[in-house]
């Protein structure tokens, strides 16, 4: 039997070929379908990259009309799935409330018909439009209040501003946090696409797939950082304890939220354009008092880690994003799932294409030929 190399987290092994998106890391680009996401971020929608990711163009106008008039249609969720919510604990992070709510949408429309295109199409069109709705209304439920109906006037973004406080937000907010949906709609083969596809590969339900990501994404090593990022800022308090801070991280090994990636080696593009985001922000809301610790750690960080490639990840800003937007720190990564969703469909989608099923070998380091002890003797 040939013995394979084992690496640890399967590091630069391919599990896929995909078109899907690109990253060179040594230059700090992504690509969706070839479209950096610079030009993305300043000239798409969230709903306009989803159908890029997911078809794999830019719709026509009626296209995208089309797609936007579906997932406003669908964006109401099942009363069955909200008494099913309310029954959740108040103390429960949200991550696994939506795993559970995401994972509940199978009950109702699993047909598995994974060879009918408007079954697929049905099934991408309801997730991308309930996810946000679920997220919404569990925020609310666990306050003890009821959750707010969609406004249907709204767009994507705006309607979910407005499904968490019942007040339309502002133009320039609802238009900002539609770019940072757009930064973190995918990333190629990441943790929880990698878990995507797996499930995929089974030939289960999207809702399944989409359940097991998010149960991925929930992680600290993923997602769940940009909430540990706040946590981090909140504990250094100041400017000047930055570089004490810092130098006790190093010392004791510890990781540093936010910072580093596996892919880049220099400032992820998408901490870029957050930061960028934040700044504008700020200049109409009012500054965030942790923004000045955040700006003197990356400088701190870039002066004694740059040299290893060591560089805010989209992670380390999109927190200050989304405190500006009045969101609270446990939805942080909800909201990446609300993203991050249109990336598993796309992944999903693709992996049904030329299907195979994962089935990873192994390297064993057991013993052999160990005798059964009976109870009795041991």
């Amino acid at each position: 039997m040939m013995v394979c190399e084992f690496k640890p987290g399967l590091e630069d092994i391919p599990a896929a070929q995909s078109s899907i998106s690109n990253v060179d890391g040594q230059k700090g680009i992504l690509e969706y379908r070839g479209i950096q996401i610079e030009e993305l971020a300043e000239k798409s929608t969230f709903l306009e990259t989803a159908y890029l990711l997911i078809w794999g163009e830019l719709p026509t106008s009626e296209e995208l009309a089309a797609f936007e008039h579906e997932v406003r249609y669908h964006r109401r969720i099942k009363y069955r799935i909200c008494d099913m919510m309310k029954c959740f604990p108040e103390s429960g992070h949200p991550m696994d409330a939506l795993q559970a709510s995401a994972a509940a949408l199978g009950l109702f429309y699993s047909r598995r018909d994974l060879d009918n295109p408007i079954y697929i199409r049905n099934a991408v069109v309801r997730l991308i439009a309930k996810i946000p709705t679920m997220v919404a209304a569990f925020q609310l439920m666990r306050k003890g209040n009821d959750p707010v109906r969609p406004h249907d006037d709204l767009d994507y973004c705006a309607n979910f501003l407005y499904m968490l406080k019942e007040k339309e937000p502002d133009p320039l907010a609802a238009r900002i946090f539609d770019i940072c949906l757009i930064l973190h709609a995918e990333h190629t083969m990441n943790a929880s696409t990698f878990s995507a596809r797996v499930t995929a590969s089974t030939l289960t339900d999207p809702y399944a797939v989409v359940a097991s990501a998010v149960g991925t994404l929930g992680g600290p090593l993923h997602g769940g950082a940009n909430e540990e990022v706040i946590q981090m800022l909140e504990e250094i308090g100041s400017v000047e304890n930055v570089r004490p801070y810092l130098e006790d991280c190093l010392q004791r090994k510890a990781k540093i939220m936010g910072f580093g990636h596996r892919v880049y080696k220099v400032k992820d593009p998408r901490a870029t354009i957050l930061q960028n985001l934040a700044e504008q922000l700020f200049a109409k809301f009012g500054q965030d008092k942790y923004y000045d610790i955040a700006q003197e750690m990356e400088r701190v960080v870039e002066e004694k880690l740059g040299h290893k490639g060591i560089y805010p990840n989209v992670d380390y800003y999109s927190g200050l994003v989304y405190r500006k937007l009045g969101i609270p720190t446990d939805l942080f990564t909800p909201i990446f799932a609300i993203a991050r969703v249109a990336g598993w469909l796309a992944h999903w989608k693709e992996q049904l294409e030329e299907n195979r099923i994962f089935r990873p070998s192994q390297v064993y380091d057991g013993k052999h030929d160990i005798p059964y002890i009976p109870i009795e003797q041991r």
